[in-house]
């Protein structure tokens, strides 16, 4: 059985399903117009955060204890549970979240040929 993940607007159709088990979201946070990355994996039909990164720290952006730099990121392993869902909102004061997937690296956008529906909604497919 394969694992995919789904993009969907909350409670709605499903947009995309990509190839998984394994993704990574990152942005621009808003304030600070740094990097984030995450690392995300499908285990057991939840979402696990696998891996944090992020370019530098600042407002809502702590770096936690633990946390080490590598190749200009501050990255650590997130105390996370996981979950059965990651919501996430746009903001028009940031680019567009990238989503990269099954060796493919694109603008959420391009994942499903639209506007991204806010809230997007991105889970393991049932």
């Amino acid at each position: 059985m394969s694992v995919a993940l789904c993009l969907s607007a909350l409670g709605g159709a499903v947009l995309a399903a990509l190839p998984g088990p394994a993704f990574t979201l990152s942005w621009t946070h808003s304030v600070e117009k740094t990097e984030w990355r995450e690392e995300w994996r499908i285990e057991t039909g939840r979402l696990v955060l696998t891996e944090a990164r992020v370019k530098g720290s600042g407002a809502g952006m702590e770096l936690p204890a633990g946390a080490r730099l590598a190749a200009g990121w501050w990255v650590w392993a997130p105390a996370v549970p996981p979950l059965e869902r990651l919501v996430l909102a746009a903001s028009s004061f940031t680019p567009d979240h990238e989503l990269c997937a099954a060796g493919a690296c694109r603008p959420l956008r391009e994942w499903f040929g639209g506007s991204v529906p806010s809230p997007l909604e991105i889970r393991p497919c049932p």
